[in-house]
């Protein structure tokens, strides 16, 4: 585990991916030109994030398979792909698939629970199954378990001109330790740990505490870390990336500065209690020059114990902001914070 102050081992960053739905190529399009650009600026991952009946990327995983064929090194993975929405056979081969034709890149990130929206959508998405299926922590262990390479099937051999396996196809070996689990609670950091996988840890956590006036975002990430790092095989060594939001303004335009300040602004309120039921805390987006945010990161409980970052860019900007920004952080933050830019 590093120490407070250690350098960042790798600086990822995450998008939505957001399109026109009149124009939707557009957007997927400055997406793949998004991650080139990464690449080319020496980040170490890219992160896609699943945006269901919205207007961002509904299919990552296609979209990373288009970038994989654009780049050559930096990792690529999902951050999450909600599993309510997937059935884990279909989706362990299509991340065997995309694993393969990167070369050993996919850094899969998933989560458990209903479908956003679920109400409104069950009836398209399981018309016979809403009822009986199930979104616990168990449709993991089954995805888990295919990507292993653990049987799927208790027939394998020839059938006529049919080859078949007991395994899901293609088999991609070494991707079960890349699989990710994206999680905001304690019990989810445990169970990431406890099976073994990386955790994806973002700017939203939960609250937990009914009885605590005023719960600490950074002290609860910080617990999620440790707690995950006590239950996980590795201990110490078991992988945690962060993913707060930060926008270095340092060769932004005025206009650049107004706007994102702005979107900053009215965002700020919901991180002031948590919110709803579920209690839900969300990390302020940091905006500023680069010695500012890195002087916030150094301060901030969580970051102190982490050496793996996947930025989000904000939502709803341009594609030139994204540049400005990206280029911002790998030349500008990233050095600030200890971190060498991939050659």
């Amino acid at each position: 585990m590093p120490a407070a102050g250690q350098p960042l081992h790798k600086l990822g960053f995450l998008t939505i991916g957001l399109f026109d739905p009149a124009d939707p190529a557009a957007g997927h399009e400055s997406t793949l030109e998004v991650i080139a650009l990464g690449e080319r600026l020496g980040f170490d991952s890219a992160w896609l994030r699943h945006r269901h009946l919205q207007y961002g990327i509904s299919s990552p995983l296609t979209v990373l398979a288009a970038a994989a064929q654009r780049t050559a090194r930096i990792e690529l993975g999902t951050a999450v792909t909600p599993l309510g929405w997937e059935n884990p056979l279909r989706l362990a081969e299509d991340l065997g698939t995309v694993d393969l034709l990167s070369g050993g890149r996919l850094n899969p990130g998933i989560s458990v629970g209903p479908p956003m929206q679920y109400e409104h959508v069950r009836a398209a998405l399981y018309p016979d199954t809403a009822d009986a299926e199930d979104f616990t922590y168990a449709r993991v262990e089954r995805l888990l378990s295919f990507v292993a390479g653990e049987p799927a099937s208790d027939f394998d051999g020839t059938e006529g001109f049919e080859v078949f396996s007991r395994r899901v196809e293609p088999h991609s070996p070494g991707l079960r330790a890349r699989m990710w689990y994206g999680g905001g609670s304690l019990r989810s950091a445990q169970w990431a740990g406890e099976h073994g996988m990386n955790l994806l840890t973002s700017s939203v956590v939960k609250a937990e505490d009914p009885d605590d006036p005023a719960p600490d975002f950074a002290a609860i990430q910080l617990a999620h870390v440790r707690a995950f790092r006590a239950a996980h095989p590795d201990g110490a060594r078991a992988r945690v990336s962060q993913g707060l939001v930060v926008i270095p303004t340092d060769s932004a335009t005025p206009e650049q500065r107004e706007r994102y300040l702005e979107y900053a602004a009215k965002r700020t309120p919901r991180t002031a209690a948590p919110q709803g039921p579920a209690r839900l805390m969300f990390a302020p987006d940091l905006v500023g020059s680069s010695a500012e945010i890195a002087e916030r990161l150094h301060a901030h409980a969580a970051f102190r114990e982490i050496d793996e970052v996947a930025f989000a860019l904000p939502f709803t900007f341009a594609h030139e902001d994204y540049v400005q920004i990206l280029t911002d952080i790998a030349t500008r933050l990233g050095p600030a914070l200890g971190w060498t830019p991939a050659p």
